[in-house]
């Protein structure tokens, strides 16, 4: 007899709420609370599916709180659903240390398939997608420069997720660091209504992004090394 689970991992829409499976919803509905990573972004996507839960708190500064307090719940015999604002939790999210924490207590933990921005971005970008390595955020400062330097002779196709604002930046150094002829796609604002996909060199896409301001959430793909 299987042991039933008493954490689900439940990804979420990166942008169309039309893009969550009828199984997320149902164990979204069946769980006895939610964990959020902001309970203000999760209460509009419940809202919308008439799901009546509590929304409780965990985020990337308070995880090593409460994760103690919610494995104990969970012995006790609740069963939770673990969500972040947007795609699958524990990708460039919170939710490792919890799968982990459930895991060495010998509690169930059962991630659903879903949304994750860098797969669409990746597979729309007509670089090739067999072979990759998911960097997600770079390290702003401190290891950044010894990355790159590390990334420049991989072969292998690169992923990176990115802020608005740091775009160009990163772009330049990508320039700098793999050649500015190395080729590129940026995906920003997947499944929404200004959904934008722009291919070229890295030298294009500087001079694209360049001349206008920059908004939404933005996955860089990078070819690997020839």
């Amino acid at each position: 007899m299987n042991t039933p689970t008493q954490l689900f991992i439940v990804p979420t829409p990166i942008g169309n709420l039309e893009d969550i499976t009828f199984r997320a919803i149902r164990i979204l509905k069946e769980v006895d609370f939610i964990l959020a990573e902001d309970t203000r972004t999760s209460k509009n996507l419940l809202n919308h599916y008439g799901i009546e839960k509590k929304l409780i708190s965990h985020h990337l500064f308070n995880e090593h709180k409460t994760i103690e307090n919610i494995v104990e719940r969970l012995k006790a015999g609740a069963v939770c659903a673990l969500v972040s604002d947007a795609g699958t939790p524990a990708i460039s999210d919170p939710g490792y240390m919890l799968v982990r924490a459930c895991i060495q207590e010998g509690l169930v933990v059962e991630c659903l398939p879903g949304p994750t921005a860098f797969i669409p971005a990746l597979v729309n970008s007509g670089i090739p997608s067999d072979h990759f390595i998911f960097e997600g955020f770079l390290p702003h400062k401190k290891g950044r420069h010894t990355r790159l330097t590390a990334l420049a002779n991989e072969e292998r196709t690169l992923v990176f997720y990115e802020s608005p604002h740091r775009l160009v930046k990163t772009l330049t150094q990508f320039a700098e660091y793999f050649g500015e002829e190395r080729r590129a796609s940026v995906s920003r604002e997947l499944t929404k209504i200004f959904e934008e996909n722009v291919r070229g060199t890295l030298k294009e896409l500087i001079a694209h992004f360049n001349t206008k301001p920059v908004k939404g959430e933005i996955v860089i793909v990078v070819a690997g090394k020839d």
